[in-house]
């Protein structure tokens, strides 16, 4: 598996495991989790992608009873975890509404909450979930600057900032931050052409790409997935993969180097992501399932 350096000392594996829908599994039991992980670790995949509110503010929890459990594993994988998002459930029921806080106190409680919920004593890769219309853009760089000199992160990114975003709360940053975590795929193009996805090559910064199979819905009943369809299922046959390797592909082939988090619950599942990395797709190809998720040809 190829891996990507997002700082002089944190490299990622290309291909992310995201566990927003840890919680969700039938079996949570920490040899179900361990399970998950070691089918990862199996293709090169040693990168988790977790957020503090993922699973109703518990499947960190849940991963965390599964290092418990499994001495050694947490050192065979990266952390990556988000804050900010305060909403009405979980530990935060008695919030009246969802709301983004980047305020130092509590990112400074939800990176401790994290560490103790998975059993770690560092976090190799904090985001910053949303962007905060209320964020004091001082304030919250001192504290994300304080915990990695403090060792308790060993990078910093953000998630679905803007470029106007970033460089705001960069400028209050001696610490560099190292990723933006957006939405990017078939179904999801706008980074390509808003920006987003340009700041990041201007420097030199691999983006994270969630819902990289637009949350299922690429393989629904839309106008585009209908679209796509035949298109990725004769790439898929050529190559012998599935449609989801094809799609994933797609933006593994962006210079950009961009990184498709995937979450699945199923261990059959998992143990294809990695077919994404062995498919090819030249210029035309991926101008082709462009034009088919868009209806039209490209200007």
């Amino acid at each position: 598996m190829e891996r990507v350096d997002l700082t002089d000392s944190l490299s990622l594996s290309r291909l992310v495991y995201g566990m927003w829908r840890l919680g969700d599994d039938a079996d949570t039991s920490p040899a179900h989790v361990q399970a998950k992980v070691e089918a990862c670790l199996a293709q090169g995949i040693t990168t988790m992608d977790q957020a503090d509110i993922y699973g109703d503010y518990g499947a960190e929890a849940l991963l965390g009873a599964a290092f418990r459990a499994s001495p050694g594993l947490r050192d065979k994988v990266e952390l990556v975890t988000k804050c900010d998002i305060v909403a009405p459930i979980g530990k935060y029921a008695s919030a009246r509404v969802k709301y983004y806080d980047t305020s130092a106190a509590h990112i400074r409680a939800s990176v401790e909450a994290s560490l103790s919920n998975m059993a770690t004593d560092r976090i190799d890769l904090l985001l910053i979930h949303r962007p905060d219309p209320l964020m004091d853009h001082q304030e919250t760089g001192a504290v994300l600057d304080a915990l990695v000199a403090e060792g308790k992160l060993r990078a910093v990114g953000v998630s679905n900032f803007r470029p106007w975003d970033w460089d705001l709360l960069q400028s209050a940053m001696t610490t560099p931050l190292c990723t933006n975590q957006i939405e990017i795929s078939l179904l999801a193009r706008d980074a390509f052409t808003n920006g987003d996805l340009a700041h990041l090559q201007k420097l030199g910064l691999p983006p994270m790409a969630w819902s990289p199979l637009g949350g299922g819905a690429l393989f629904g009943e839309g106008d585009a997935a209908m679209r796509l369809r035949p298109h990725l299922e004769r790439h898929a046959k050529a190559q012998g993969v599935g449609m989801d390797a094809v799609a994933v592909a797609w933006l593994l082939a962006h210079p950009a180097r961009i990184l498709p988090v995937l979450g699945t619950n199923s261990l059959q599942r998992i143990a294809r992501i990695g077919d994404a990395a062995k498919v090819t797709l030249t210029r035309e190809d991926w101008f082709e399932l462009w034009t088919a998720a868009a209806g039209q040809e490209v200007p």
